[in-house]
């Protein structure tokens, strides 16, 4: 398992170095894109990225400057800005990552439908035990 982490970090600091980006500017694009036409606030991509807000300013500057995003107003709150995706970079991370999910997708059809279903479901427990456990050791920061 440490290997296979290591092995994940590694690829997505050559993934973000590739397009320009560190990797927690990457991960946060990530959860741009994720969100889709429901665009986050900065506050919300705070929250999920785990930084601070003054964190987010300059993730968010920094994509802005690279061409990755762009900052909307929010139609219910003047004070706040949503954030959405550049089409153009949209483009730009999908070429990149698309051949390896094709071979993600290779990967998982050799397995049975019952056996994706017990990948999919450890790895969705592994996540929120993950993000739980982040949640715990960051409460001891205060």
């Amino acid at each position: 398992m440490d290997h296979t982490i290591a092995t994940h970090l590694l690829s997505q600091q050559e993934m973000a170095r590739r397009l320009g980006l560190n990797v927690t500017d990457l991960t946060c694009f990530a959860f741009v894109l994720e969100a889709g036409e429901e665009l986050l606030t900065a506050g919300d991509l705070a929250e999920r990225a785990h930084v601070t807000t003054g964190a987010v300013t300059g993730i968010l500057n920094r994509l802005e400057r690279a061409g990755y995003i762009t900052r909307r107003p929010d139609p219910n709150d003047r004070r706040r800005v949503r954030v959405a995706a550049q089409p153009a970079a949209v483009a730009r991370v999908h070429a990149l990552y698309e051949p390896y999910y094709a071979r993600l997708a290779a990967l998982i059809a050799d397995y049975s439908p019952d056996e994706v279903a017990v990948l999919a479901d450890w790895f969705t427990r592994q996540g929120q035990l993950a993000r739980e456990y982040m949640d715990k050791i960051r409460e001891t920061d205060t």
